[in-house]
């Protein structure tokens, strides 16, 4: 019987499931050793590398990133190692494809959670469309806590102020304009007063100590909100900060 002489590239690739060009940049890196060379030039693979080349191709498979796989320890301890570090990736991958999931299920449930930032999947529906788009760029511009504050915040459905706000028209005479700014603004103070992070928000808007987090709140609120609103938002103003800083305080939805 004719001794089996080995493989060459090509069909050790193809053993392992793999291609030509990947067996080569596993020799590039260090990943793979050469094989020795026939007489005629030509690589001839063993057994041993066929099972080196599953065992990297195994490693990939799990995500593990080839830097790692050419600097692990083998030994019995190593690989054990190795193991737990991938069994803490997975089961952080598998925590995090869980949320979107959730995620997902409350956007299926809700077309109207499309345009909400992440993380706020189980908030109240009852957003108005300008208090949704407020919330997206607030998750452009604010600091992970500030926005959790506001997921906080959003769980209730809309008060009747804040459904009087939103549903203002440019018609509304000024003393109605007027009420509603001293009922909604005694919300707000509450919720500043719940979520102090929340009254930073507001005093770093309002001193504009942070030029940008100021323009984009204040561009935000020009744009989301007709001439009526943009009336009320500088009347609730004028009551929170009474000494003349003049800016709009984000409305909370």
């Amino acid at each position: 019987m004719q001794k089996n002489l080995g493989w060459s590239t090509r069909e050790v690739a193809e053993l392992a499931g793999t291609t030509l060009k990947t067996v080569r940049h596993y020799h590039n890196v260090g990943l793979l050793e050469e094989p020795e060379r026939l007489p005629n030039g030509y690589k001839r693979y063993t057994f041993n590398h066929l099972v080196r080349l599953l065992w990297i191709r195994w490693l990939v498979g799990l995500g593990m990133p080839l830097a790692r796989i050419a600097a692990m320890d083998e030994s019995d301890e190593g690989v054990a190692k190795l193991f737990r570090t991938i069994d803490y990736q997975l089961a952080a991958g598998i925590e995090r494809q869980r949320d979107v999931r959730t995620e997902l299920a409350a956007i299926l449930r809700h077309r109207a959670l499309l345009d909400l930032p992440s993380g706020f999947g189980d908030v109240t529906t009852d957003l108005s469309e300008p208090g949704r788009t407020f919330l997206l760029i607030c998750s452009r511009v604010l600091e992970p806590a500030v926005l959790e504050a506001l997921r906080e915040v959003h769980k209730f459905p809309r008060s009747e102020v804040r459904r009087e706000f939103d549903e203002l028209t440019d018609e509304a005479d000024d003393r109605y304009r007027q009420s509603v700014a001293e009922r909604f603004v005694v919300e707000v103070v509450q919720e500043q007063q719940d979520y102090p992070l929340l009254r930073d928000l507001g005093e770093r808007a309002a001193s504009g100590e942070d030029p940008h987090l100021t323009a984009v709140l204040r561009q935000g609120a020009i744009e989301l909100h007709n001439a009526a609103q943009l009336d009320v938002l500088r009347r609730m103003n004028a009551i929170v900060y009474p000494k003349g800083k003049v800016t709009t305080p984000p409305p909370t939805g």
